[in-house]
């Protein structure tokens, strides 16, 4: 249910994010908009109707965080809090731009941590907090590179930030399979069970709205991936070398 109920959509500019604000605005949330992009969230904003609120930030950077998360304590507690902001860059590791493999790593990882630190203060008792990973950080694979690892990272920080707010937010990951966005599409290879944006922002409010951990979709791809996640590495590896050829 999201009548009436306050909403921090961080990366809310674009792809999932703007489908997630769409929906949930149609349904009556009083949602804040934040992402790097002053001018896109102004357009979004625009067309939800009134009652909603931007606030540009950039994750990367822990000091327009705070300053944003200050502007929102001071209007009462949130429902939730969704943090989508990302970045990706597809290649082999060999060919990665180091100064763009840094901002990938402090946007995706150190931003989601920067989130985890700051968002908790912002809910009420009982609020959720939700950060996305990916089922590219099931298992490292070809071209995935270092947005893989951080998503790895940003699932292991969900589950132990899970155990240590437990009884007092409800913790969630959100792991997307391929999702038709404009860094999907810079993508040279074949992406299995694509999915709209709109499509994913239905799966994220359904998942949030009932009590497992993870929100994962499409289930039909999803589901094999966890199947590789759980393959002795032999034979998991074995695939792995397979796709990269």
């Amino acid at each position: 249910m999201a009548k009436g109920e306050r909403i921090w959509i961080i990366g809310a500019s674009e792809g999932i994010g703007a489908a997630l604000a769409r929906q949930w605005a149609a349904s009556g949330a009083q949602l804040i908009l934040s992402a790097r992009s002053a001018s896109r969230l102004a357009d979004l904003a625009g067309s939800l109707g009134p009652g909603h609120i931007t606030l540009p930030l950039d994750v990367g950077d822990r000091k327009t965080l705070v300053s944003a998360a200050s502007a929102i304590a001071a209007t009462g507690p949130l429902d939730r809090v969704v943090h989508l902001a990302a970045l990706y860059d597809p290649g082999c590791i060999a060919d990665l731009d180091p100064e763009r493999t840094e901002r990938i790593v402090s946007v995706n990882l150190i931003g989601s941590l920067y989130v985890a630190q700051i968002a908790p203060a912002l809910l009420r008792p009982g609020g959720q907090l939700a950060l996305c990973g990916s089922v590219a950080g099931y298992f490292g694979l070809p071209r995935g590179q270092v947005y893989s690892a951080t998503k790895a990272g940003v699932m292991n920080l969900a589950q132990s930030l899970r155990a240590e707010l437990a009884g007092r937010l409800d913790v969630r990951l959100i792991s997307p399979g391929f999702v038709d966005t404009r860094l999907t599409r810079r993508n040279e290879f074949w992406m299995p069970a694509m999915i709209t944006a709109e499509a994913a922002a239905a799966a994220i409010i359904s998942g949030l709205g009932g009590r497992r951990f993870e929100v994962h979709f499409p289930r039909r791809f999803t589901l094999l991936m966890k199947l590789l996640a759980t393959m002795p590495n032999w034979a998991a590896l074995a695939i792995t070398e397979r796709l990269a050829r």
